[in-house]
């Protein structure tokens, strides 16, 4: 029988599948079959459901085959866990109850001696490959909703990071590469889980050992899984901790591979704090950068410059150094997008123009650098032309000098820029137009450059002042939406998936910048908005049409404007995971066996936009697929809500992507809940979540002095203006998560201020549309009792409540 099991698995075809798929999961669930002969069956059936998936049948089997798990046979678990794992993939419901026959196998393993398992460890390590295996089954599930089973993985999970900081039994390569691959994978559970901050710091750490660790395979998974962590936002702090070894790594690693992990690391864990630094080691290796991930590095720095650019001459300064160093990797979308930003901001455009024009005195210019300094000269040249040394004449001249090393469309570009200093400065007009004016101009035989010669020189000649400086103003800002470099970078990095949210790497709305798109030439003033508005690009996209008025239950917008069914409760844990992101951003919201709802999302000041991913787990379509929000009538009054709509068809395996357009009118208590509706497999599925959007949201956090502090808390000290908790801790009191979660939560947090050095203090502002509300907190614990004190004062009442409420969850 093993033989014929192994004849039948090794030809693998279709016509074996439709002859035995039906015999084989028999034979497997036998309660006289042989180990060796389960393990055969076991191995079959996989190669048989990987060749032809549709032909192996679900049924009675499939609910004996998860006790396989508890076989005593390690064979026999091993081959099972392989079957279960590819099976779970894809039908996850009829699977589910092998999480906790896995947990309590692992458990036994992990705690086990080497000796226990003698005929399956391997030099030392019990049974690395049944655990590796094991470890991936659960990736397949969330975390488990029973506490006892939860409680056991961690033990697990901590035992595995616990035996990697043991000293090795053996000096054998064999040795650490088992040992290595359990901990990898163990990391790879926590860092899906990502509801543990205790364990993720400890992963953190570990992988930080592993950075400067003698073999090369090492460093890259440990640079490879810091990337993952460091989207996560009580790790981010962690890994940020290791910020010169990952740059020494960029400096010194000899493997490109391992080079371009670090440059993914880089980007992953920059925020605010060190974007300067970041910015300025990747435009140092950039010189000497492998041409094969130049282009990759260049989207990076623009994209980081551009996010975290508190001052933005900086900004300005870093990607004319870009094109510069890499020019010819400096993508049309990179160049655009310094140019509208410069539009778009007042106060960086004289500064711009200053840099161009010094710039363009060098020798050799990289053609890039020639079209934004033809641009930006174009629009604000008169802003330096005071100057002696930057006069009009010696503008046009050096700009023209480069004229003849550009191609046809920088030259079509220079022309426009010609044009319009035609307008800006009329003294140096007849020198144009003799440029205009000559053979290598109107007989030019480049269609467009010929054209825009004869029509400008027209132009310039016929035209009055007055007409003349309507047609050639000043461009108008650009309208404001997602960085088309962001979008470049995801094409280039291929589509991303409902758990792949790393390039929304905690961006949070205190440490991004908003950006601007490209628009026409030709756009208008009238239909744009001013530069500071919409900094999230929330008027991209126009509202959804409103329908009939909302009814009191309070139905905000039904995508789709189908009568809807009736909404169903709240989904078991939908709480708890509303909680975990009151200090967080993005990860998973929601997960049961057919359904992800994955959250990215960013706020500035009182505007907010976030990104909701629906990931269809299963094989077959969701058909009618309806999400709709929903708020009570005094959320709708405080809470502004504008969405997309998405398809209503999502395939199997695919996910769709809804963006949602935040603006705080007032201060609120409530959340809005996301419904969503669709049909599987004929089967009508309703599920609701609690959407995290929070008070704490539009927290702009705000630095102070200690004593600042103190005389604004003495200001507040009215009753009505605090609020204070005394509540029992319910996680473990570590210093680092407590500054990350209020950190997360949105306020400055303030060192050396309270007299107390284990106290917390923090200070921040909520904006809303109606007014700024000043917010002080103080979080005191004791350690001895497990208790801590929690006091809020804010300018309002209501504030200070709400504020309250959603922090002390935390601890």
């Amino acid at each position: 029988m093993g033989l014929a099991l192994h004849c039948i698995a090794n030809v693998g075809s279709r016509e074996m599948a439709e002859a035995f798929a039906a015999d084989v999961p028999r034979i497997l669930v036998a309660g006289d079959t042989m180990d060796s002969v389960k393990q055969s069956a076991a191995l079959c059936l996989l190669r048989l459901y990987r060749t032809s998936p549709d032909l192996v049948p679900m049924g009675d089997w499939t609910s004996r085959v998860v006790h396989l798990l508890n076989d005593q046979h390690l064979g026999v678990v091993t081959a099972a866990t392989s079957l279960i794992t590819t099976l779970a993939q894809k039908n996850p419901e009829e699977f589910k109850t092998s999480v906790s026959l896995a947990v309590s196998r692992l458990s036994r393993i992990v705690t086990s001696a080497s000796t226990d398992l003698q005929d399956y460890t391997y030099y030392f390590v019990p049974a690395p490959w049944l655990s590796v295996k094991l470890l991936r089954l659960l990736q397949c599930y969330p975390p488990p909703e029973d506490p006892a089973v939860r409680g056991r993985l961690t033990e697990c999970l901590e035992t595995i990071l616990n035996k990697a900081q043991e000293p090795p039994k053996s000096k054998k390569v064999q040795h650490s590469n088992a040992k290595n691959a359990v901990l990898f994978e163990a990391i790879s559970l926590i860092i899906h889980h990502d509801s543990e901050p205790n364990l993720l710091v400890r992963a953190c750490n570990q992988l930080g050992q592993f950075l400067q660790h003698r073999e090369t395979n090492l460093r890259y998974l440990a640079l490879e899984s810091m990337c993952t962590l460091a989207s996560s936002e009580f790790s981010h702090e962690a890994v940020k901790t290791h910020i010169e070894t990952v740059i020494n790594a960029l400096k010194t690693e000899r493997d490109v591979s391992v080079r371009q992990r670090a440059v993914d690391l880089l980007y992953a864990m920059c925020d605010r704090s060190n974007a300067q630094q970041i910015v300025a080691e990747m435009l140092s290796y950039l010189e000497t950068a492998d041409y094969s991930i130049r282009e990759e590095i260049v989207l990076k720095v623009a994209i980081l410059a551009e996010k975290y650019a508190v001052d933005y001459t900086w900004y300005v300064d870093t990607i004319l150094n870009l094109i510069r160093i890499a020019g010819d990797y400096v993508s049309e979308e990179v160049w655009y997008r310094v140019i509208q930003i410069v539009i778009n901001r007042d106060d960086v455009q004289g500064y711009a123009a200053k840099t161009v024009f010094e710039a363009l005195q060098a020798p050799a210019c990289h053609e890039n650098l020639v079209k934004v300094g033809g641009y930006i000269l174009g629009e604000f040249g008169n802003l330096i032309a005071g100057d002696p040394r930057s006069s009009p004449l010696i503008q046009f001249d050096l700009l023209h000098s480069k004229f003849h090393l550009c191609g046809a469309p920088t030259r079509a570009l220079l022309l426009s820029t010609y044009i319009k200093f035609v307008n800006l400065f009329p003294e140096v007009k007849t020198t144009i137009q003799d440029v205009l004016r000559s053979d290598s101009q109107l007989r030019n035989a480049d269609v467009e450059l010929q054209q825009r010669a004869v029509e400008y020189l027209r132009l310039s000649t016929v035209a009055s002042t007055d007409i003349l400086a309507t047609v050639l103003e000043e461009m108008p800002p650009f309208p404001e939406r997602e960085s088309s470099i962001l979008a470049k970078l995801k094409k280039k990095k291929g589509p991303s998936t409902v758990m792949d949210l790393e390039e929304a790497k905690r961006e949070r709305g205190s440490d991004v910048n908003g950006g601007p798109e490209p628009a026409p030439a030709g756009a208008s003033a009238a239909s744009t908005p001013s530069p500071s508005a919409d900094l999230l690009g929330l008027g991209a996209a126009p509202p959804v049409p409103a329908g009939p008025p909302p009814s009191s239950g309070g139905l905000l917008v039904d995508v789709f404007s189908d009568s809807p069914s009736a909404v169903a409760p709240l989904a078991p844990g939908s709480e708890d995971n509303f909680a975990r992101f009151v200090c967080k951003n993005n990860g998973v919201l929601f997960e049961n066996q057919l359904l992800q709802i994955g959250l990215k999302s960013e706020f500035r000041q009182n505007l907010g936009r976030m990104f909701i991913f629906y990931g269809n787990k299963t094989s077959t379509q969701f058909l009618h697929f309806t999400p709709t929000l929903i708020c009570s009538d005094d959320l709708q009054a405080s809470l502004s809500l504008q969405t997309k709509p998405v398809d209503p068809t999502v395939d199997g395996g695919a996910q769709v992507q809804q963006a949602v357009n935040i603006e705080c009118v007032s201060d609120f208590a409530e959340a809005p809940v996301l419904n969503i509706q669709f049909r599987y497999g004929g089967t009508f599925q309703n599920v609701s979540v609690k959407l995290p959007i929070t008070l704490n949201k539009f927290f702009q956090p705000t630095e102070m002095a200690s004593q600042d502090f103190f005389q604004r808390w003495k200001q507040l000290s009215s009753p009505q203006q605090e609020v204070q908790s005394i509540f029992r801790a319910k996680h473990p009191m570590d210093t680092e998560i407590t500054k990350a979660k209020i950190i997360g939560f949105g306020s400055a947090l303030l060192e050396e201020v309270d007299p107390n050095p284990a106290n917390f203090v923090g200070a921040g502002i909520i904006h809303t549309k109606t007014t700024q509300i000043g917010c002080l907190l103080r979080l005191e614990p004791n350690l001895q009792a497990q208790m801590y004190r929690l006091t809020l004062r804010t300018s309002k009442e209501s504030v200070s409540q709400r504020l309250c409420e959603l922090l002390s969850e935390q601890f």
